[in-house]
């Protein structure tokens, strides 16, 4: 069985994604593998659908990647995803960053599972890293998070910010990672006023029809839910997530972020006064985690859990209207406390 260990030097990705993992060591050097280079280049990312500029969980990953390039002064490199690739196309793209001499590499998202488990036992001297799913390997590190956590904070602020009694939830895509996200949030809103009705709805079975990069498809969404009282939607849906905090701005009712602290994003700034919080997952904070391990000639190995307590996840604050919203702030600091000293249990599915 794999050891499982919670970090105790993550911070969550507020604002600017101020990591707080400090000093930096040695370069281990050879990357090992079939053809490795023995110059180790630097941290390399693999994006998941959506790619840079989503303004959230591929964003958070850049984040990371930028922050360990500017400590650690080596290269970098970040690979976009291609539209309806195969496992065995996610497979060439780690392999050749392997190749090149990367270390670690890390695939963001789960997507990359299959690939990573094939690529990793090719290149053992390398380091790999995996977001949001457990890949088997002595070289592998799995990068998790209970994003259950922040959702259930998510939910409690809707629950006292909502005039309507309904709010919605919004996911990318119908599978078990999203599920998390909003079993957490439904049971925050129902811990907090069990009258409010939650409003849920997936954009997609599968992420090939588009679930995480249609805005197109959580604007519709959202302007769905909008019509049936909705006055707050929180939304776990990667690029389609900007569809629907545009709907909501439009509407002038609530969203609630992911992943980044959404309302400092650049990209939606015109909605930011509708986006009165976002459920925190550190993801650059993991990614940097990772990078300063290797550095350090020490490089994790096994699952890596990102929860509450280790600020792995959060619920951002950067709007000042949440102060406005009576009992908003004490309901959630609350939860915070039940959460991080067990006394709440937040449930995944």
């Amino acid at each position: 069985m794999r050891r499982i260990s919670k970090l105790t030097r993550v911070a969550v990705g507020v604002a600017s994604l101020a990591l707080a993992a400090t000093a930096c060591g040695g370069t281990s050097g050879d990357n090992g593998g079939s053809g490795g280079s023995k110059e180790n280049l630097g941290l390399a990312i693999a994006y998941d659908i959506g790619g840079k500029g989503d303004q959230s969980f591929n964003d958070a990953a850049f984040a990371g990647l930028t922050k360990a390039k500017d400590e650690f002064g080596y290269k970098t490199a970040d690979v976009e995803p291609t539209e309806g690739e195969t496992d065995a196309d996610k497979e060439q793209r780690l392999a050749s960053l392997a190749r090149q001499g990367y270390n670690p590499v890390i695939g963001v998202g789960f997507a990359y599972g299959p690939a990573m488990k094939a690529v990793a036992a090719k290149y053992p001297k390398t380091t790999f890293g995996i977001v949001d799913s457990v890949v088997e390997g002595d070289n592998v590190t799995s990068l998790v998070f209970a994003e259950e956590q922040a959702s259930y904070l998510a939910g409690v602020a809707a629950a006292k910010a909502t005039k309507t009694k309904t709010v919605g939830f919004v996911g990318g895509v119908d599978i078990p990672l999203i599920h998390k996200f909003q079993a957490g949030f439904e049971q925050g809103v129902k811990a907090t006023d069990p009258k409010v009705k939650v409003i849920p709805q997936y954009l997609t079975q599968t992420a090939e029809e588009g679930g995480f990069s249609s805005p197109d498809k959580g604007k519709a969404a959202a302007e769905g839910q909008i019509e049936k009282k909705a006055d707050v939607i929180y939304q776990a849906a990667g690029l389609s997530g900007q569809g629907v905090i545009e709907a909501a701005a439009k509407a002038k009712v609530w969203a609630i972020g992911v992943d980044s602290d959404q309302y400092q994003q650049e990209a939606l700034a015109a909605y930011k006064d509708y986006i009165l919080t976002s459920a925190l997952k550190d993801v650059g904070g993991a990614v940097y985690t990772l990078a300063k391990s290797v550095e350090d000639g020490k490089p994790l190995t096994g699952t890596q859990v990102f929860d509450l307590k280790v600020n792995g996840v959060g619920l951002s604050e950067s709007n000042p209207k949440m102060a406005g919203i009576p009992g908003l702030t004490d309901a959630v600091n609350k939860a915070k406390e039940g959460i991080t000293d067990g006394s709440i249990q937040v449930k995944t599915e």
